[in-house]
């Protein structure tokens, strides 16, 4: 009944309002601030919200829905996902699969990963790397209104040596695929770089994502092995940054990770085995570190039957990552919310708030990470990420306090997007 409930509220919001509307709850996290308030009040008009404050004076007219013992917060953001696909119990048929499936296929399945992520209360996300460009498309198609989903600020191709973790066919026979190019994203030298950020701009890139060091689930790499050169990713950060769009690194290791640092990345995506130099070099460049757990990976690579090496690094990973996220905390570096969602299923990154809570962070200061710390990673903190007067209506509630139990974040019972609802489990509404 509760899955009948999202889904026939889901399908009715087409629209925004034509009338205010009043959001009232029992308490109110703005996104920013260091407490929680109570009582919770939301004045949203049109996509944006008005006001904000208990003692907000509700507008003439306005249609009033109170929502009960829940906490209202701004629409959450993930800062790295992959929408275009999602890896399941079994690795030799996702491996087929992706050689069978037609683009088609995997465009329309990435529109249910989007609804589910929504739903999860991420209201923005950046895609970290598609093929084919279908975050880009995916993206057009939830702003045109065609698709549920969240706003999507997407990578297109991640960018990457040759026989690099972003080199999709590294690991196969050779002569099995055509040899992978700047249209896929794999360049070599400082001049390829550049043309491979130019032609993944020139297909709609908001953000660019290059892969700086090996990764778990690739064939033909260490993990932790730096993959470009300083020449290159200078070339590559110097391009993004002159065509307006921000860049973000893969680095598992310390060293690929000084190297995109010194070239002015503005994130280290993983961050797993990053030393004390690089946390340092990523506080004065104040850069954003997105810390990506692996929630279920270590466990699927054991269960899934994925090869011996792909197991090793993803045991590799669990052992060091929580130490690593602990001395970032510790040496004040600045932290986003991201999940790698694709890895796990999409939709379930609402746990890594208790994982990260668990490592030593403050509940308010996980949930700042996923709201105004990632709106000003992105470059759009003057339009999200807070509850304030003046930004657009993004708003979720969680049965609970997040402040006194983490675990709240789990369970989101509302969903607005731009002044649309997506998702309300507590029908009460007056008028």
């Amino acid at each position: 009944m509760r899955a009948l409930l999202v889904s026939v509220v889901t399908l009715a919001a087409a629209t925004a309002s034509a009338k205010p509307i009043v959001l009232r709850a029992a308490r109110l996290y703005d996104g920013r601030s260091d407490s929680i308030v109570s009582p919770g009040l939301v004045v949203v008009d049109g996509k944006k919200i008005t006001a904000v404050g208990g003692k907000t004076q509700p507008p003439a007219g306005a249609e009033v829905i109170d929502l009960g013992d829940v906490t209202l917060l701004p629409g959450l953001m993930d800062a790295h996902t992959h929408l275009s696909g999602e890896m399941t119990e079994d690795w030799k048929q996702d491996e087929l699969d992706g050689f069978r499936k037609e683009l088609a296929e995997k465009a329309v399945e990435s529109t249910v990963f989007a609804r589910r992520t929504l739903l999860a209360g991420f209201t923005t996300v950046r895609d970290l790397g598609s093929e084919h460009f279908i975050d880009i498309g995916l993206r057009n198609a939830i702003a045109a209104g065609k698709v549920t989903g969240p706003r999507i600020l997407g990578a297109g191709n991640a960018l990457g040596s040759r026989g690099g973790h972003c080199d999709w066919n590294a690991g196969y026979a050779q002569g099995l695929f055509r040899e992978s190019d700047i249209t896929d994203g794999v360049a070599d030298g400082p001049d390829q770089f550049r043309a491979a950020v130019r032609y993944t701009i020139k297909h709609g890139a908001d953000v660019i994502k290059v892969c700086a060091s090996g990764g778990v689930l690739s064939l033909a790499d260490k993990i932790d092995s730096p993959q470009l050169t300083q020449a290159e990713l200078d070339a590559l950060v110097d391009e993004a940054h002159a065509l307006g769009r921000k860049a973000a690194a893969h680095a598992h290791g310390a060293e690929a990770a000084k190297r995109a640092l010194r070239a002015g990345i503005d994130s280290i995506e993983h961050g797993t085995f990053l030393d004390d130099e690089a946390l340092e070099l990523m506080k004065r460049k104040n850069a954003w570190l997105v810390f990506t757990p692996t929630l279920c990976l270590a466990d699927r690579m054991h269960k899934n039957g994925a090869p011996p090496q792909v197991v090793a690094k993803a045991d590799a990973a669990k052992l060091r990552e929580d130490q690593m996220f602990k001395n970032a905390l510790k040496k004040g570096v600045n932290l986003a919310f991201g999940s790698d969602a694709a890895v796990c299923p999409h939709g379930s990154q609402v746990a890594q708030f208790a994982k990260m809570v668990s490592l030593g962070m403050k509940p308010l200061a996980a949930v700042r990470a996923a709201t105004s710390g990632d709106a000003k990673l992105f470059g759009i903190d003057d339009k999200l990420g807070a509850l304030e007067a003046g930004k657009l209506a993004d708003v979720i509630a969680v049965a609970g306090d997040p402040a006194r139990d983490i675990h709240a974040m789990e369970k989101v019972t509302f969903v607005m997007k731009e002044g649309v609802i997506y998702k309300n489990e507590k029908s009460a509404t007056t008028r």
